[in-house]
């Protein structure tokens, strides 16, 4: 785990005036902490997704990176699945026209071209800074429901491989984690690593307020944080 690194990248945000990470940045705090995530490229136009696309290879997803728009898929932010260059350039387009309809004043840095990982479960890994309790880290149910749901347990950081298994199994999506009604058991021991490497970063790296990975798309094998996003301050 690069903490040093995962710090520089705090300070240059912090330098900017910004509070909020943009997905690239929370990925790569993620990434130096050996927490797999999808390849990706951030490109600044067609030409360079289209680069891009020549590394990662095809289906890839396409999301706008802003640090004023928390829920990109609220504002026609996300577009998955993506084929060949022709329906590149059209999502491209096409999402510039409504994100500038949705959010005129939303600064646009560019747009992330990533490598379209495929479906499994989804869950949600956190951790935040609190201001009487420390660093606490919470894990539960993912995906777009994890706010209608609230299906979370938290522990306080660092925490242990016991605990993290306790955290899984505390939560009432549990069982979609271990074969419910014939579906595959996921990687248990993989949700674990990135509990406690989450706990890990957001009690050791100075500057960072909050961390969240949703999805976290866990496989029979493996998982891989699809998205994620955080703040400094």
């Amino acid at each position: 785990m690069d903490i040093a690194k995962m710090e520089k990248i705090v300070k240059e945000v912090l330098s900017l005036g910004r509070a909020a990470l943009v997905e690239p940045e929370a990925k790569e705090i993620l990434r130096l902490s050996s927490v797999p995530v999808p390849r990706f490229v951030l490109a600044k136009d067609m030409t360079d997704a289209v680069e891009a696309t020549d590394k990662i290879g095809y289906p890839v997803v396409l999301k706008l990176v802003s640090p004023d728009i928390v829920h990109k898929s609220d504002v026609g932010g996300v577009a998955l699945g993506i084929k060949n260059s022709r329906e590149l350039e059209q999502r491209w387009s096409e999402m510039i026209l409504t994100v500038a309809d949705e959010t005129p004043t939303a600064l646009i840095e560019g747009f992330l071209v990533e490598e379209m990982v495929p479906k499994g479960a989804e869950v949600i890994v956190g951790a935040v800074r609190d201001p009487q309790f420390g660093p606490v880290v919470m894990f539960g149910t993912g995906g777009v429901a994890v706010e209608l749901m609230k299906d979370v347990s938290y522990r306080l950081a660092p925490v242990t491989r016991e605990e993290a298994f306790e955290m899984m199994g505390e939560v009432k999506g549990f069982p979609l984690l271990t074969g419910f009604r014939g579906g595959t058991v996921k990687d248990l021991g993989a949700i674990a690593d990135v509990i406690m490497k989450v706990a890990e970063i957001i009690e050791k790296v100075d500057g960072l307020k909050e961390l969240e990975i949703n999805p976290l798309v866990v496989h029979e094998r493996g998982a891989v944080a699809v998205d994620a996003r955080g703040s400094v301050g």
